[in-house]
């Protein structure tokens, strides 16, 4: 019950944020001068998936004036949108199914997050780490029409198997993640870690020739249905490439002159000259502080005494996500939303016993909630303003 207090009072906040911020956009904004709350919670993503529930994916990939392909759906995976239009059919329409689908599967995420974080940090820190989720700088995706609430959900409920070592159940939660929002390669990574882990302790904790099947067989079904969607797209094209120029085909919008190729962690090389050139200090101090950057969030990992109390389970699932995105993504705007799989190190951060401490978490959630939500709803009108 608590938990359901907490996500709700969230909710009520956000949708307070929301409220503001249409009454603070203007003309210049992408959405016009005060638009209705409907009209950004189904802002930006949100009309990709509604286009995907109503007309599906393209058998012949959109072309530019220069043959190159341009921005559509296969960038987006389907158990969201057609999981939303089957709820819609019910007589509640696709609006409010996609929505109730995120509120739902936000708060049912935040029950899983406190069940996997309870062992370790105890019920206390447990809840104030539900408290930070809820009200998160990115908590506004709990009630907008994307996938990323469908997607935690699974993914906590996945961690907590886990941890509870219920590898027997992966096996559905791994395909629906894998077709719900990319990252099925970087728990493919984690559940390899995770076995070594095991076996490196098997004298600590047995481990049984099920377990090593299990683990095995998970780690291969998350790798192949990783690759799965590239796969299918390519097969409906007709282009073998359909799903990566597809991806690229955004990555164009940042980067003049872009070749069109991908290579692994090229992304954040090419990202760092790009954003450290637009605030005017060099290619060369944009790889050195990614470099820093690297080297700081190993060190977290590794020997953050806060971060260790949450498990090695947790740790090694947010080591592999970030070298999953380390290698396929170029980060900007959306940076901050492709980190939420790493909610579960919000424990952390509520490890601390001080009310003050906890309390001042808890208004920076706050506050960044607001920038985030004025930012890209309110302005939303130049090209770092796109969550």
């Amino acid at each position: 019950m608590r938990i359901a207090i907490i996500y709700l009072i969230g909710r009520v906040i956000t949708t307070g944020l929301f409220a503001g911020a249409a009454q603070l956009s203007t003309a210049s904004s992408r959405y016009g001068e005060r638009p209705r709350l409907g009209t950004l919670l189904m802002g930006w993503d949100a009309q990709w998936y509604w286009y995907i529930a109503v007309h599906g994916y393209p058998s012949s990939l959109p072309l530019d004036e220069a043959g190159q392909v341009t921005q559509n759906q296969w960038a987006f995976m389907p158990v969201y949108p057609y999981l939303a239009r089957l709820l819609g059919g019910t007589g509640i329409g696709w609006q409010v199914a996609a929505i109730l689908i995120s509120l739902v599967s936000g708060y049912l995420a935040a029950l899983v997050l406190y069940l996997l974080l309870r062992p370790r940090i105890g019920a206390i820190a447990s809840m104030w780490a539900v408290v930070f989720f809820a009200n998160a700088p990115l908590a506004a995706m709990f009630q907008v029409a994307y996938a990323e609430s469908l997607f935690l959900l699974m993914l906590f409920a996945a961690l907590w198997l886990v941890a509870r070592r219920r590898y027997a159940w992966l096996y559905p939660l791994v395909l629906l993640m894998a077709f719900t929002r990319p990252g099925a390669l970087a728990f493919a990574l984690f559940l390899a870690l995770h076995g070594i882990v095991r076996w490196v302790r098997r004298r600590d904790e047995r481990l049984r020739p099920s377990e090593v099947v299990h683990i095995v067989l998970n780690g291969l079904l998350a790798a192949i249905a990783g690759f799965a969607w590239p796969v299918i797209a390519a097969a409906v094209t007709g282009r073998a490439d359909a799903y990566m120029a597809t991806e690229l085909s955004w990555r164009r919008g940042w980067i003049t002159g872009d070749d069109g190729s991908f290579a692994p962690f090229r992304g954040f090389w090419d990202a760092a000259a790009f954003w450290f050139g637009q605030w005017g200090l060099g290619a060369t101090a944009g790889y050195i502080a990614l470099g820093a950057l690297v080297v700081l969030i190993a060190a977290l990992l590794l020997f953050g005494p806060r971060v260790r109390r949450l498990g090695t389970d947790v740790r090694l699932w947010s080591a592999s996500y970030l070298l999953y995105l380390f290698a396929v993504f170029f980060p900007q705007s959306s940076v901050f939303r492709l980190l939420l799989p790493l909610s579960p190190l919000w424990g952390a951060a509520a490890v601390p016993r001080s009310r003050t401490w906890r309390c001042g978490v808890l208004a920076a959630c706050v506050v960044g909630q607001w920038w985030w939500i004025y930012n890209m709803y309110a302005l939303g009108n130049t090209f770092w303003q796109i969550p």
